[in-house]
């Protein structure tokens, strides 16, 4: 290599790395999004690389053809694993729970204008439930419980996930679990242990589809919908959308949402989910339903609240439901087609405060707390 093709060569580089950084930098500006942020700090480490061999040794052409296949090899791999990270998920995992942690003095937090009329003495009920249900929980146990340090994960006020709050309850180690109607895998576990499951409707909710905010339909009717996830229909072009594959994620089984889609299917045969490979402890490999990401031609499900409250995320949208949109006042009317209750829930636990702890949730003081929330009461 001579000098001018050094230079040159040299200049590309540089010219490269600048490209490379602010690109990166506008991207994340204008996404948020920072799931690129390794592939660009890949892409200028090895253009550096680079750029010291040739100033060091400019005669190595054939190292340099070396150097540029592994670092092709490298992006072969890198590439579509960045690719697939940089689009956004609406997963449990994407939301920051200790902002509604009790005893916070969090703003998210709902709470009544004085002191509650009921306190918790003695004995404290164990509490669990659903992710999207943490705040609601949260913001009870706030208004009865004695103040302490109460977080997210453990302890007495805790969300461990629909799945796992079910069988906490069903073991005995939770009192009281927040979550939708059981699926039918958990009241066999229910009937299999010899303890009755005792549901009290505490609010009202929405479950909801979302697409892609960019994607022009805007409603689907409950039967294009169950065509959408028996294989029906398999373009959105069908839709009245664009020619594009539609990719229709689920949830996990015995999730909140999984149980109320397949109650929403009915009779109509469900596809096989779609799944990805992820790490589990010892370092193997197991496969699981894969979490929805928001590609342009994406369909997921979730709960009203959860998706516009805790996950705030812009890059979806909410669809109407045979012309109905999700909104408060469609829940509260019951217009809305895929309004459902949510409930407290027991097992014949022994503690006495459960109880009372329950009939306060129903009184006007609780029923405010879930209205001031974001659900709808049932009172």
């Amino acid at each position: 290599m001579n000098g001018f093709d050094k230079v040159i060569a040299v200049f590309l580089i540089i010219a490269g790395m600048i490209f490379v950084f602010f690109g990166g930098a506008l991207h994340i500006l204008n996404t948020g999004n920072t799931h690129l942020m390794g592939l660009f700090g890949a892409i200028i480490l090895s253009l550096i690389i680079l750029l010291v061999f040739i100033v060091g040794n400019g005669n190595g052409k054939k190292t340099i053809v070396w150097i540029s296949l592994v670092l092709a090899g490298g992006a072969a791999f890198a590439v579509p694993h960045y690719y697939k990270e940089s689009f956004e998920k609406v997963s449990d995992s994407e939301v920051d729970l200790f902002a509604y942690e009790p005893f916070k003095e969090s703003e998210k937090l709902a709470r009544l204008d004085g002191e509650a009329s009921f306190r918790i003495e003695g004995e404290l009920p164990i509490l669990d439930g659903a992710t999207a249900l943490y705040p609601l929980f949260s913001a009870f146990a706030e208004a009865t419980y004695p103040e302490g340090v109460y977080e997210p994960y453990s302890g007495p006020v805790a969300t461990t996930t629909t799945p796992s709050a079910y069988s906490r309850l069903i073991k005995g180690n939770a009192d009281i679990i927040f979550a939708a109607e059981p699926s039918s895998g958990q009241m066999a576990a229910a009937k299999a242990a010899g303890v009755e499951l005792q549901l009290t409707p505490i609010g009202r909710e929405a479950f909801v589809f979302f697409v892609n905010s960019r994607n022009p339909i805007n409603d689907l009717s409950s039967e294009e919908i169950r065509g959408i996830y028996s294989g029906q229909f398999g373009n959105w072009q069908d839709l009245g959308g664009k020619d594009d594959e539609i990719r229709a994620f689920q949830r996990p089984e015995d999730s909140g949402s999984q149980t109320m889609f397949i109650k929403f299917m009915g009779d109509t045969e469900i596809q096989q989910p779609e799944t990805e490979e992820v790490a589990e402890g010892m370092g193997g490999i197991i496969e699981e339903v894969a979490s929805y990401r928001n590609y342009k031609n994406a369909i997921g499900y979730t709960f009203r609240f959860y998706s516009t409250e805790m996950v705030r995320n812009d890059k979806i949208k909410l669809l109407s439901i045979d012309g109905i949109e999700p909104s408060i006042e469609n829940i509260r009317s019951g217009e809305y087609p895929l309004t459902s209750e949510f409930y407290a829930i027991t097992a014949g636990t022994d503690n006495p405060n459960v109880q009372p702890f329950i009939d306060w949730i129903l009184s006007e003081e609780g029923q405010k707390l879930v209205e001031e929330t974001g659900f709808v009461p049932v009172q």
